[in-house]
C-alpha cells in the first residue's frame, strides 16, 4: 500500500473493486475482524490467523529467546510510541547529536536509522513524483520526433511503449480519482450533518446508523447513504463519518498536487531538498538522520504489527517481543527512487538486520540492477527480505512488481526473498484479500493483511488494509523463528515459511478482478497462509546453517 494518504487511498482501492460485499456479507465479514486477529488460530479460533498466540502458548513457554532486528524501510517511525518503546534500534557505536559520523560507516548521527529522503539542512521530501512521469519526462526528448519509432522490436523501443502506456494509464486514473473523491465530498458531509443531527451526536458511527429508526424521508435517505458510504468504502468500526471525510480532504490535497505535477520536471524536488547525483549509486553522501520527518504513519503501523509490546495491557502485541525495530526513511507518499530502497538494504545489512520488512512497490524499475545488486547482498549476508505483492487485484505472474527477487540477466531468483499477499480471516470464500496482488510463482504465500489493528503516530492505534500489513506479519514470524531458532540461514527461514503454511479447509475463494471462484491453492507458490505455529515445528527439525559461505555469480560488495 503507498502513494497520497495511504490510509484513505487504501479505501478507495477497496471501493474500487469490481466485487462489492453487500450489506449481509458485510456484517459477516466484520466478525473476521477482532483487533489481533492477525494472531489468531484456525483450530482454536476458527479465524485465518497467523497462528502465533497457540505458538507462545504451546510451543514456547519457558524457552530462551535471543534478540533480533528487524528494519523497516518505509516512510519513517514514531520512534516515542507508548507500545514501541523499548523495541527500537540503537546504533551504539554512534554518539546523539555531535554531528560526527563516529562509527565511520558514512551516516552522521544515524542513532536510530536514516533518512534518505532528507537534505543536509534538515529539510525533507514527503510527496513524490511518479516512476512512470520520471522515466517518461527522461525518455521524451529521445523519442520527440517518432515517438513510435519505426523500430517497433528494438528493446529500447518496446521499453519507451511500456514506460507511454503506464504513464497514460497512471495520469489517467489520477486524474479520476481527483474527480471522483471531489464529487464525493461534498456528498459525504451532507449526509454527515444530517446525521449528527439527527442522532444529537458529535460522530457517527456504523453502528449508530443500524440502529436508528426515523420517519423522516431526509434522515432516512442520509442513514441509507451513510450505511452504503460504510460498506463501499469499507469504514471500519473505529472510523467516524467525519474522519473519512478528514481523510479524504488530505488526500485530494495530494492527489491534485500529484496530477499537477504531470506537467512539470519530477526530480525538480529531489535536486532542491536532498541534492545527490540521484543517477549515480555512488553518490552515498545524502540524507540526514530525522526519521520521524513527514508523513510517518503508514512506517509506524507496520512497525507495531511486528514488534509492539506484547501484554503489556495496552495497544496491541506484536507479533515477536524480542525484536528491535530498525527504521529506515526511503518512501515518500509517491514512487520510491531504486537508488534510495538499494542503499537502505545495504545499509540494513552492514547495521546488523536479520530481516527486511518492504511494505511498497511499484510497476517501473530503471534502476533495478542496482536494487538486484542489493538483493544479492542482502542474501549473501543472510538477510531476508519480506516484500508486499501489492493492491491491484493483479497477476504478478503477468505484470511483474518490483522490487522483486528475479536477478535481472541472470536466470535466477533470490532465495532469501518474500513476496507476500494479503488474506481475511475468512469465512472460506472470503479469504483472499479482494485488492490483493497473486500469482503461482510471483506470490509466495498469504497473510493477514485486512482491517489489522495496530500503531499509529501519537500513541494511538487505528485499523488498515493492505499487502502492507501482510508482509510485517510475515517478516514477525520470521523474527520469531530467528528469536528461538537463531542458527536458521535466511534460505532456511523461506523454507520454513513457505512450506509451513495453513491450508484452506475449503480451497475455493472469489478473485475480485473477474468475481469468478478460483482455487486458493493456486493463487501462490506455498498455496496457503503463514502460520508461526507449523513454522516453528518445522524449525524445529532444521539444523542452521547460518555463516555456511553462499557463492553467487555476480555478487558486488559495492552498491554499482
Amino acid at each position: 500500500m503507498k502513494g497520497m494518504h495511504k490510509i484513505f487511498a487504501a479505501l478507495i482501492l477497496i471501493s474500487s473493486s469490481s466485487w462489492v460485499l453487500s450489506g449481509a456479507a458485510m456484517a459477516q465479514d466484520q466478525k473476521y475482524a477482532a483487533h489481533g486477529w492477525q494472531l489468531m488460530d484456525y483450530r482454536d479460533d476458527g479465524i485465518f490467523g497467523a497462528g502465533v498466540t497457540r505458538a507462545y502458548r504451546e510451543l514456547l513457554k519457558g524457552k530462551k529467546s535471543h534478540v533480533v532486528v528487524v528494519a523497516v524501510i518505509d516512510g519513517g517511525l514514531d520512534t516515542a510510541h507508548e507500545d514501541l518503546v523499548g523495541h527500537i534500534w540503537t546504533n551504539k557505536k554512534e554518539i546523539p547529536g555531535n554531528g560526527i559520523d563516529d562509527d565511520h560507516n558514512g551516516y552522521v548521527d544515524d542513532v536510530h536509522g536514516w533518512n534518505f529522503l532528507g537534505g543536509r539542512d534538515g529539510r525533507n521530501i514527503t510527496e513524490e513524483s511518479y516512476e512512470s512521469y520520471r522515466e517518461y519526462y527522461r525518455l521524451r526528448p529521445m523519442h520527440a520526433a517518432s515517438p513510435d519509432s519505426i523500430q517497433p522490436d528494438a528493446a529500447g523501443n518496446i521499453y519507451w511503449r511500456k514506460v507511454k502506456n503506464r504513464f497514460l494509464k497512471d495520469s489517467l486514473r489520477q486524474a479520476q480519482t481527483v474527480s471522483k473523491v471531489g464529487q464525493m465530498i461534498p456528498r459525504l458531509k451532507i449526509t454527515d450533518s444530517i446525521l449528527r443531527m439527527a442522532l444529537h451526536k458529535d460522530s457517527v458511527y456504523a453502528p449508530d446508523l443500524e440502529k436508528l429508526e426515523t420517519t423522516d424521508s431526509a434522515t432516512e435517505a442520509a442513514r441509507k447513504n451513510g450505511l452504503q458510504y460504510f460498506r463501499k468504502y469499507w469504514i471500519t468500526p473505529e472510523m467516524t463519518l467525519g474522519k473519512f471525510i478528514v481523510e479524504a480532504e488530505k488526500y485530494l490535497v495530494g492527489a491534485k498536487l500529484a496530477l499537477e505535477s504531470y506537467s512539470n520536471d519530477p526530480n525538480a524536488l529531489r535536486r532542491e531538498v536532498v541534492g545527490d547525483d540521484f543517477n549515480d549509486i555512488n553518490d552515498l553522501n545524502y540524507g540526514n538522520s530525522n526519521i520521524s520527518a513527514g508523513n510517518y504513519t503508514h512506517g509506524t503501523h507496520v512497525s507495531g504489527i511486528i514488534a509492539a509490546s506484547r501484554n503489556n495491557g495496552i495497544g496491541i502485541d506484536g507479533i515477536a517481543d524480542r525484536v528491535l525495530i530498525m527504521p529506515i526513511r526511503a518512501i515518500p507518499e509517491g514512487d520510491e527512487r531504486d537508488k534510495d530502497v538499494a542503499l537502505a538494504i545495504r545499509y540494513a545489512v552492514d547495521n546488523g538486520a536479520r530481516i527486511i520488512n518492504m511494505s511498497f512497490g511499484k510497476y517501473l524499475s530503471p534502476g533495478k540492477k542496482w536494487v538486484d545488486n542489493a538483493v544479492r547482498y542482502a542474501e549473501i549476508h543472510d538477510v531476508l527480505l519480506v516484500h508486499s505483492a501489492g493492491n491491484d487485484e493483479s497477476d504478478n505472474d503477468s505484470v511483474p512488481s518490483y522490487p522483486n527477487p528475479d536477478y535481472e540477466g541472470l536466470n535466477k531468483k533470490s532465495a532469501a526473498f518474500l513476496t507476500v499477499g494479503a488474506s481475511g480471516g475468512g469465512p472460506d470464500s472470503l479469504v483472499l484479500a479482494r485488492f490483493s496482488n497473486y500469482g503461482s510463482t510471483g506470490v509466495d504465500l498469504f497473510a493477514p493483511g485486512v482491517k489489522v489493528y495496530s500503531t499509529v503516530p501519537g500513541n494511538q492505534y487505528e485499523t488498515f488494509s493492505g499487502t502492507s500489513m501482510a508482509a510485517p506479519v510475515v517478516a514477525g514470524v520470521a523474527a520469531l523463528l530467528l528469536e528461538y531458532y537463531p542458527g536458521l540461514s535466511a534460505r532456511q527461514l523461506k523454507y520454513v515459511i513457505v512450506h509451513s503454511v495453513m491450508k484452506l479447509p475449503v480451497s475455493n475463494v472469489k478473485l475480485a478482478a473477474t468475481g469468478k471462484t478460483v482455487d486458493f491453492n493456486s493463487l501462490s507458490a506455498g498455496g496457503g497462509i503463514v502460520n508461526a505455529y507449523n513454522a516453528l515445528k518445522l524449525a524445529a527439525t532444521l539444523k542452521g546453517e547460518r555463516g555456511k559461505t553462499l557463492r553467487l555469480k555476480g555478487i558486488q560488495r559495492k552498491p554499482d
